[in-house]
């Protein structure tokens, strides 16, 4: 069985369909409710390390501790944004989904299928209706 974890936020869309294209993969991942269960320091630091990404673009810019904590502002430092996501889990950008191919925030949800080991296992359609793997279990371009 493939080990996957993903940092979940069942209210939101891109989450709901990112978890759906791992089970459609075959695997029952471990599933991280992060708004009630926050990566601690060490783990949301190592999070974004393993993403290869800057701390900045894991910070959710539309939600209102952003704009009331002027996080927009250059003059914060990866430490006091890592801070303020520890604060307000709100500001960690999801879902993040850690596979044995890597580690990927992924927006848009069809992203993960870059680091999914296991093939799909049949159609697949986004909540809107997008279709997004085929019958035989083949991305749609």
């Amino acid at each position: 069985m493939t080990d996957i974890t993903i940092y979940h936020n069942p209210a939101c869309g891109t989450s709901r369909n990112t978890l759906a294209l791992i089970r459609n993969s075959g695997v029952e991942p471990t599933v991280i409710l992060y708004l009630e269960t926050p990566p601690n320091r060490e783990q949301l630091k190592a999070l974004i390390s393993a993403m290869g990404i800057g701390v900045r673009a894991l910070l959710r810019k539309n939600v209102e501790p952003y704009e009331k904590l002027g996080l927009a502002e250059e003059r914060f430092s990866d430490e006091l944004l890592i801070e303020a996501m520890l604060n307000y889990p709100i500001l960690i950008n999801r879902p993040i989904v850690v596979s044995p191919l890597g580690t990927r925030l992924c927006r848009p949800s069809e992203a993960v299928l870059d680091i999914l080991p296991d093939a799909q296992q049949g159609a697949f359609s986004k909540e809107d209706g997008e279709k997004v793997i085929d019958q035989q279990g083949n991305r749609i371009v």
